[in-house]
């Protein structure tokens, strides 16, 4: 197995969270592992929109292998890519997918369980299937973190305890399946986590709420801190603001 799989493997540390300050090209990969990353990833809004296209699977399969292939090779760390929802719909294309994507250097993926251009999740089963094929395709020296998407899928007054069973179901599905670890954007609730945690035996990844304190999820026990397109939003935003008043030198 890869030096740099093996790495990225071992900073998911329950209690002690890989933070995971998302990237969308190389000169924001080289700024990130500047700040003193320890691995850097994609987050699917910002590349794709720093591509000229929109989340969701609208950026050219080839434009995201090229795309990780540049961030690889300007970094001296481990590099995981968010792969949506592998860019096919049947195994057989995960499973093509994904051997792809590992074959350009990358150490991982998000691999989400969202039925992207349509509504809700796929059956359990059926991604299930699809996580087993993405293995079977990115064979054992990848990271597969395999996302949960109930939590964005759900009204809030509707995260409850049979949510969290039905996470946890998932939760245990995928890794049975193949995966190397649990994703669950919009669970933030630290009791919630703490119990996921506890009953999946999983290395938990989550997004931070506005203002949470990492060390509030840190001691739910979670094991990978990611913060999504907060990056490429925020940097926009901070371009914007900086470009006005230059454009606008007349007052």
């Amino acid at each position: 197995m890869s030096s740099a799989y093996e790495t990225f493997v071992a900073l998911h540390v329950p209690g002690d969270p890989l933070i995971i300050y998302n990237c969308w090209d190389p000169g924001s990969a080289v700024a990130i592992a500047k700040a003193g990353a320890k691995a850097v990833a994609t987050g699917s809004f910002g590349a794709a929109e720093s591509l000229g296209f929109h989340d969701g699977e609208q950026a050219p399969l080839d434009a995201v292998f090229d795309n990780a292939r540049r961030i690889i090779g300007v970094v001296d760390l481990p590099v995981s890519i968010d792969f949506e929802g592998g860019y096919a719909v049947e195994p057989e294309g995960v499973a093509a997918n994904h051997a792809k994507l590992a074959a350009t250097g990358a150490v991982g993926c998000n691999f989400e369980d969202s039925v992207i251009g349509g509504e809700g999740v796929y059956p359990l089963a059926q991604q299930a299937d699809r996580v087993r094929a993405a293995r079977q395709g990115a064979g054992d020296a990848f990271y597969i973190n395999a996302r949960v998407d109930l939590y964005l899928r759900t009204p809030k007054d509707a995260h409850d305890g049979s949510l969290l069973d039905q996470a946890v179901e998932r939760a245990q599905g995928y890794m049975a399946a193949g995966a190397s670890g649990i994703f669950v954007p919009g669970l933030r609730d630290p009791a919630a986590l703490a119990e996921l945690v506890e009953r999946t035996s999983a290395r938990i990844n989550v997004i931070p709420g506005s203002g949470q304190p990492t060390r509030e999820l840190a001691d739910a026990g979670v094991a990978r801190i990611s913060y999504g397109g907060g990056p490429w939003k925020a940097a926009m935003a901070w371009l914007e603001e900086q470009a006005r008043p230059a454009i606008d030198w007349r007052g």
